[in-house]
């Protein structure tokens, strides 16, 4: 099992795309992993054969457990079945380099990395034992634990169950004693609550009615929102922008622009941009709270919300994106994008978020109030832009003339800053909309 960011310990296998005695290429996937973050499809290491496959479909092993063995033509005639275990043989698919660790910051106070990964393991501060100088939480204190927690021994039957297993039973509301596992020692797994779902009778649930089960991306977007809408404290500001200068650039370069890239230049690009920059000048909104403090962040990496197709949210992370032009923010954009369609992501790639924008403006929303991606403190909605008569001032006369207009919806946590703030946030982000030469950086 490949190590698939700092924090993630454990992945469970959720599909293979070769089996035992099928050829492969070097970069042509080979399996599915599933972790707590995001799904990712892992590619083959190595031209050769599938000779052995350890991990089956719906099993969860931890970081370093052999899943596979790649060998060549010869090979495939002796496919081996035994146990996973965590040995990495010679031609085996096995885990990567471990990132290495970055000290926290020498402060008696906790240490931003520190403060963000309690947040995403939902902990408290004090269920952690500190072993920094002066009793100070580190990094590793908490990454000791969470590996303690994993690989503490199971208390019930349900323990042994995989994540993915447990959120299907959840969802179905079957019980697994109820099942017969076909797994090892007589484990239950993905396939075996498929099968009972499936063997349901049509009218298990109410007449008429059709009950579907949540995703595994679904389900955590669904317990994300719900725990997001209970920590902070919601409110939103909209500012109606026009974007006729914006536009006027797209007519001109628009079409040069999608021969160069291979893709159109939208209107999100050009919002990102204004927003990071604006973000430089009203640094509170790029912070998440603490307790009682907030805690501004200096780098701005700007998450991206992409819809996977009805199956729930993913926000993958642009790093230092304010270092972005309006090119490249628009190709950054578009490669986060196809690689979380295509399952490309790595759990890196949604981490360290500070600001987040999600873009429902393609579908012509008019406004929409989005929850914030904890644990940060605002999120702005870049809603439809499109084509309405303004009044415009032209050598002191007022006139009527169409330009293309949009909404942009700011959702931010009270508890970090007041409405005021807000409000000259996205004043900022218009003027910078109106006023710098994106010309220049198509």
């Amino acid at each position: 099992m490949p190590q698939l960011g700092e924090t993630v310990n454990e992945g469970t296998v959720t599909k293979w795309f070769k089996q035992v005695g099928q050829s492969i290429k070097r970069g042509e996937p080979l399996y599915e992993v599933s972790t707590d973050k995001v799904d990712t499809e892992i590619p083959a290491p190595l031209d050769g054969v599938v000779t052995a496959i350890y991990v089956q479909e719906g099993e969860t092993v931890v970081v370093g457990t052999r899943l596979a063995t790649i060998g060549d033509a010869d090979a495939a005639a002796t496919p081996r079945s035994e146990a996973a275990s965590p040995t990495k043989p010679r031609a085996s698919v096995a885990a990567a380099p471990k990132t290495a660790a970055r000290a926290p910051e020498d402060t008696a106070q906790l240490s931003p990395v520190v403060r963000r990964l309690l947040a995403e393991r939902g902990l408290e501060a004090d269920q952690v034992a500190a072993t920094g100088p002066n009793g100070r939480l580190t990094r590793d204190d908490v990454l000791s634990f969470v590996r303690a927690q994993l690989d503490a021994p199971a208390t019930s039957p349900s323990a042994s169950l995989s994540p993915v297993v447990r959120r299907l039973l959840d969802a179905s509301n079957i019980d697994p004693s109820t099942l017969s596992g076909t797994g090892p020692d007589g484990r239950v797994t993905r396939h075996d609550v498929e099968v009972a779902i499936a063997a349901r009778p049509a009218n298990a649930g109410l007449r008429g009615d059709e009950v579907v089960a949540f995703t595994k991306i679904r389900r955590l977007t669904a317990e994300h929102m719900v725990r997001s809408k209970a920590t902070s404290a919601h409110t939103l500001m909209v500012r109606e922008v026009d974007y006729e200068r914006v536009e006027e650039v797209r007519r001109q370069h628009g079409a040069a622009f999608r021969e160069r890239e291979g893709f159109g230049l939208s209107y999100l690009a050009f919002n990102a941009v204004a927003t990071l920059s604006a973000l430089r000048d009203y640094p509170h909104l790029n912070a998440s709270v603490n307790n009682n403090e907030l805690i501004v962040h200096r780098d701005l990496n700007l998450g991206i919300a992409v819809e996977l197709e009805g199956e729930g949210l993913i926000v993958p992370v642009i790093q230092n994106a304010d270092e972005h032009n309006l090119r490249a923010m628009a190709q950054a954009i578009r490669q986060l994008a196809d690689r979380a369609r295509t399952k490309k992501l790595t759990v890196d790639d949604t981490a360290t978020g500070t600001f987040t924008i999600s873009n429902p403006g393609p579908f012509a929303t008019l406004l929409t109030g989005s929850i914030i991606n904890q644990p940060q403190v605002a999120i702005l909605s870049t809603d439809g832009v499109s084509r309405k008569p303004v009044v415009v001032d032209t050598n002191g006369e007022e006139s009527i003339a169409i330009h293309s207009v949009g909404l942009l919806a700011l959702t931010f946590d009270h508890r970090a800053v007041d409405g005021a703030y807000a409000a000259r946030f996205l004043r900022r982000i218009d003027e910078i909309l109106n006023s710098r030469d994106w010309a220049a950086e198509v």
